[in-house]
């Protein structure tokens, strides 16, 4: 039974811009929400309001104090969002530039020696700022190799590489080239109970659009968000860390108070936009549970998300009516097997008739947007060690339809010489 009803569906998705249309080349499935998901027109909104703004915050009139209070919201629902009753939320440039600062403070304010330990399925926007900081500050970076056949890194194969002397480390919550994500709260764990001292900092940046987020129970001191991904738009990330993270030493205006993690003066905006992604996890969880607890419904709309794209993965890799599945089609290899239940929202596939760049061409003829990940500093962690060059991301989310995995299904069929 589909998770989401008819008419349920229809208000999702008509609360996203461009649903089924891109506004440069006309009707089309979009597939490609690993990139950057829809953006809710709710966003768009808001987002041209707070541009022509002329006010600015502090000051003494009716429009500063509006932004003052549209920042207060918006942190205070940043924390409903992410479960975090302690700590500091903030908006930086960007996801990358919000996980450089945390892992910058987190290199520079431990204890001196030791090692920086991360995982070879980890995103350069954490590899990259662990590498540099781990080079600054004289530390081995050590690197946990992930399990090419799950996708995945688990606690075990983290313990073999724990020792008390890790004094940074990184986690990536869900893949964004596999698709598959890892247990924080189980690694963290792991690492704690060689290391407790250790600064734990979280990449969420793909999983956050596809299921929650609890800091309260994961036992991390740093995490990071970029809002594109998650309905909101581009030029801002979003970040939390823990109080002891805070009270590090890090970039401050001289005079600003110990917890700020702001430089400068953020877009209120940005705040603002959030916000409207958080109100509309609230409206959706609301059609599965009775609470009118805003964290109870985020919870019930993550449970709904995850279930509704666990559905449509299914549907792509076993078939839908009479359309044969990514899993019986010949010459077609699913990363990460086809039933791994740990995947969320992305399905990364091989051809074996047709170059991977090739494939992306053909389904975007078949209106079907998809992306081609490259043996390249973005992806090569994952495809080198499977001696792939390519693979094509077909990444979904819980405003798409069964209708438009067999419009996907019907091309696949073709490219593989089935149809």
């Amino acid at each position: 039974m589909p998770v989401f009803a008819s008419g349920l569906m229809d208000e999702i998705r008509a609360g996203f811009a461009h649903v089924d249309t891109c506004p440069f080349e006309g009707p089309r499935v979009f597939f490609e929400n690993a990139g950057g998901a829809l953006t809710l027109k709710s966003v768009a909104e808001t987002s041209a309001a707070y541009a022509s703004y002329p006010d600015n915050q502090g000051r003494d009139n009716p429009a500063s104090r509006s932004l003052m209070a549209a920042i207060a919201k918006g942190k205070a629902d940043m924390r409903t969002f992410f479960n975090a009753p302690s700590g500091q939320v903030f908006v930086g440039e960007s996801g990358t530039e919000v996980l450089f600062r945390l892992v910058r403070t987190a290199a520079l304010g431990a204890k001196s020696g030791g090692i920086m330990l991360g995982s070879t399925l980890e995103h350069p926007a954490s590899r990259s700022a662990m590498t540099r900081w781990a080079d600054v500050t004289g530390r081995p970076h050590v690197l946990v190799p992930h399990d090419d056949k799950t996708g995945t890194v688990d606690a075990a194969a983290c313990r073999k590489y724990m020792t008390p002397e890790v004094r940074v480390a990184t986690i990536i919550q869900t893949s964004p080239v596999t698709g598959i994500s890892v247990d924080v709260k189980a690694i963290a764990a792991a690492i704690r109970e060689k290391s407790p001292d250790c600064f734990i900092i979280v990449d969420g940046i793909q999983h956050a659009s596809h299921g929650h987020i609890d800091l309260a129970a994961y036992g991390v001191d740093g995490y990071a968000v970029s809002p594109y991904k998650v309905f909101s738009r581009h030029g801002y990330g979003v970040g939390w860390a823990s109080d002891r993270l805070t009270a590090l030493t890090k970039e401050t205006v001289i005079g600003s108070p110990p917890t700020t993690w702001e430089l400068g003066t953020r877009d209120a905006g940005s705040y603002a936009t959030f916000s409207d992604v958080v109100e509309y996890f609230v409206w959706l969880g609301g059609h599965f549970t009775k609470s009118s607890d805003r964290r109870a419904r985020i919870e019930a709309a993550a449970k709904a998300i995850h279930g509704h794209e666990q559905q449509l993965g299914h549907a792509m890799a076993h078939g839908t009516g009479n359309l044969r599945g990514l899993a019986e089609l010949p010459g077609v290899t699913i990363i990460a097997g086809a039933d791994n239940a740990k995947r969320e929202g992305v399905i990364s596939l091989t051809l074996d008739r047709m170059d991977s760049v090739e494939l992306v061409a053909f389904l975007n003829a078949h209106g079907v947007r998809t992306h081609a990940r490259m043996d390249d500093h973005y992806s090569g962690n994952v495809l080198a060690p499977l001696g792939l060059k390519s693979c094509v991301r077909v990444s979904f989310s819980h405003y798409n339809t069964e209708a438009e995995v067999a419009q996907f299904l019907t091309a696949m069929n073709e490219a593989s010489g089935r149809a």
